[in-house]
């Protein structure tokens, strides 16, 4: 291979996303990633992640998320398989808190299909929740979950049947933006490039440290239970849910291929940790928090825990976004769906960094995520 046109660092969901369209264009493209695919010391390992439409943080995420939507279609058909499981979801809580109103402010500009059941209603359709009477819920039908392996495996081959080069195993110590491209610094030794995405998720301070990020890498953990009945959680009877309670915001997933029902409290225990580092085992405290809601709101799931894992989350100190070109250099794009909720947006984030990186523009709105808005604060 000639020298590659755009070298893409970190290959998880975001960075096997912007690989797989640039190498889609005809871009000469190389992906490097420091553990193998797939692993599981970051932020888009395991089998699902949650879809959903209505972001309760940010009405503003919406049109990403349709665009999302088209993009992981596109991937069904060319992979030829099923990626994009719709299974409705359904947000849970007080009418006060943070959640339902917030879905509703994002659901209601945007015209989203959604449904208000107050919690007889609810349980009567999904009879497996027992919220108190004064909790409602938010029910759009368009939510649902991806296979993330699965995604995350289709993105690398069509990347590479589209001629992109992968290297793994392979660690990048420095970025040194040239005048007309990019050296990389790996330990392996160097590669030049004309320009260079930088989708390193809980490493992107340490590859960049003169941008002086205001991130904080934070551990999250995921557990499967086991429920009395299974095909109560299925797919198809279940939905997704998120579910804020007296316990915090918690999420969770239907019955999935004998693994359990999946749940996760959103922030965990916000605990600040080394990517490098981190306490990789379950303790009795991650399982309690994790399992708070089952025994009150869900009590056919709250089984044994039949798994757990831990993942990190990349904290932005808005819990935003940051997709920008680096300042003085537009050969270097930096894109990382920050803050718990990035996997759903990685097609859209992986089309807007092709196109910055490739032209210095996009379509889509991206002034939320730049740079500056750290320097004025």
């Amino acid at each position: 291979m000639s020298q590659p046109q755009i070298a893409v660092i970190g290959l998880g969901a975001t960075g096997s996303a912007v690989l797989c369209q640039l190498a889609r264009r005809g871009v000469r493209a190389i992906g490097i990633e420091q553990f193998h695919i797939g692993h599981d010391r970051g932020s888009s390992h395991g089998p699902t992640r949650i879809f959903r439409l209505a972001h309760y943080e940010n009405p503003a995420y919406v049109p990403l998320l349709r665009r999302a939507r088209e993009l992981w279609r596109e991937l069904e058909t060319l992979c030829g398989q099923r990626l994009l499981v719709t299974t409705a979801i359904a947000e849970l809580g007080p009418p006060g808190g943070e959640l339902v109103p917030g879905t509703l402010a994002a659901a209601a500009p945007h015209d989203l299909p959604h449904e208000v059941l107050d919690a007889k209603a609810l349980g009567r359709r999904y009879p497996a929740f027992k919220i108190p009477e004064s909790y409602i819920a938010v029910i759009q039908p368009d939510g649902g979950y991806i296979e993330a392996a699965a995604a995350l495996d289709a993105r690398i081959r069509a990347a590479t049947d589209a001629g992109a080069v992968i290297r793994t195993g392979e660690k990048v110590l420095a970025i040194e933006p040239q005048r007309n491209g990019v050296r990389l610094t790996t330990d392996r030794g160097q590669i030049e490039a004309d320009g260079a995405v930088v989708a390193a998720g809980p490493w992107l301070a340490r590859i960049l440290p003169d941008l002086h990020l205001p991130l904080r890498v934070t551990r999250q953990v995921v557990g499967w239970f086991e429920p009395n009945d299974a095909g109560q959680f299925a797919a198809d009877r279940f939905p997704v849910f998120l579910l804020e309670s007296r316990h915090g915001i918690h999420y969770g997933l239907p019955y999935y291929d004998r693994m359990g029902l999946k749940i996760a409290k959103h922030h965990h225990f916000n605990e600040v940790v080394d990517p490098d580092g981190y306490d990789m085992a379950i303790s009795a405290a991650d399982e309690a928090a994790i399992r708070a809601p089952l025994a009150e709101y869900l009590p056919g799931a709250n089984g044994r825990l039949l798994a757990a894992q831990p993942c990190l989350y990349t904290m932005t100190s808005d819990e935003t976004f940051i997709i920008d070109r680096l300042p003085g250099y537009p050969q270097v794009v930096i894109a990382s769906p920050c803050s718990g909720h990035g996997f759903k947006f990685s097609p859209v984030v992986g089309e807007i960094a092709a196109d910055l990186v490739s032209t210095g523009q996009t379509r889509h709105d991206v002034a939320p995520f730049r740079l500056g808005r750290f320097s004025q604060r």
